[in-house]
């Protein structure tokens, strides 16, 4: 069978043609350069796909080129990866703070205290008030949420915040 070497690949018969006559070579390829850890199989395939998706810059005549090499720089992009995340793996964190002992009591007591104060809410006042303040929702999207009015949404929120403000003191909110 004769090749036009200046066929258009992006044909769906063209490139059949290409798949049939170069993907078994290139996953032999990568298998024996590469082993299986990096799943020749794959990389071969992506291969394929980056070259359907590049069909109109390449000719018949580079497609095994295109193809060997896209696989290549894939398996090495893969084991650049691999090299990273190791890399990142050994790094230890930190298992310490510049915060003294007493501070870091005293931000657990409050946050308990606050846990606390927020679970003595009434349902719709906490609901409310988390939906604006934590998930930063906008009074006209709870309002709606919830099926109340806006004037009810803010109504909700306020007293929450009161009462946040009275049990807990210097609580402020953004």
């Amino acid at each position: 069978m004769p090749e036009n070497l200046t066929e258009d690949i992006c044909e769906e018969a063209a490139f059949e043609r290409v798949y049939n006559k170069y993907s078994n070579d290139v996953h032999n390829f990568l298998y024996y350069k590469y082993g299986t850890q990096f799943n020749p199989r794959d990389k071969a395939q992506e291969a394929f796909i980056k070259l359907w998706d590049n069909c109109k810059n390449v000719t018949f005549a580079k497609a095994k080129s295109f193809l060997f090499t896209v696989a290549n720089n894939l398996i090495l992009n893969e084991i650049k990866h691999q090299k990273v995340v190791l890399k990142h793996q050994k790094i230890k964190p930190k298992h310490y703070t510049n915060e003294t002992p007493e501070f870091v009591l005293e931000q657990e007591q409050y946050l308990e205290r606050y846990n606390n104060v927020l679970a003595s809410l009434k349902e719709e006042q906490r609901v409310a008030f988390l939906l604006s303040k934590v998930e930063g929702k906008k009074h006209s999207e709870i309002a709606e949420y919830l099926g109340v009015t806006q004037k009810v949404v803010e109504y909700r929120i306020y007293s929450a915040f009161n009462i946040l403000k009275k049990e807990l003191e210097g609580f402020k909110i953004k």
